[in-house]
């Protein structure tokens, strides 16, 4: 089976190209919900953080059972974590998904849920975009820019996979 991650920061549409994908028929999961991941304490300090004092990370232990799953076709899954890269060596494509902040800040500001929907988290977004997305894009196969419809993306997804 063949495994892909689709990453980038909040708000650039890895949740809407899974469900965009299963909607379509593949097997596609949205890492960045408390069944994949989970809040942990770290050191208020660190500014790489989404919140202070707390970052967000893949529960390794159940990701790695799902990539280990045998089986025909290609595997999705779509997130953003400290810890992501541990995984790597399991993941054969990775897909950035990236547009311009004001897009983001936007999506981020219409969510009817989830992080980003307060004013404090959409700026943290926007730093985090600055500082971290640089670092997805250098170990990113394929960038897509996602200012385009979830259909395109997810054309554009299906023909790199």
């Amino acid at each position: 089976m063949k495994r892909v991650l689709i990453t980038g920061m909040s708000g650039t549409g890895k949740s809407s190209a899974v469900e965009e994908l299963v909607a379509r028929g593949h097997q596609a999961y949205d890492l960045d919900t408390p069944e994949w991941s989970q809040w942990v304490d770290t050191d208020p300090a660190d500014t790489l953080t989404p919140t202070q004092g707390k970052d967000w990370v893949w529960r390794e232990d159940r990701v790695r059972v799902l990539l280990s799953k045998p089986g025909d076709g290609t595997l999705f899954i779509s997130g953003c974590a400290e810890n992501m890269r541990r995984l790597f060596s399991m993941i054969d494509v990775i897909v950035l998904l990236s547009a311009p902040v004001a897009t983001i800040m936007a999506r981020l500001a219409m969510r009817s849920g989830g992080y980003g929907q307060i004013a404090e988290e959409r700026n943290k977004v926007c730093h985090l975009t600055s500082t971290i997305e640089p670092l997805l894009r250098k170990s990113a196969h394929y960038e897509i820019e996602t200012t385009r419809s979830v259909t395109a993306t997810v054309d554009e997804i299906l023909r790199i996979s």
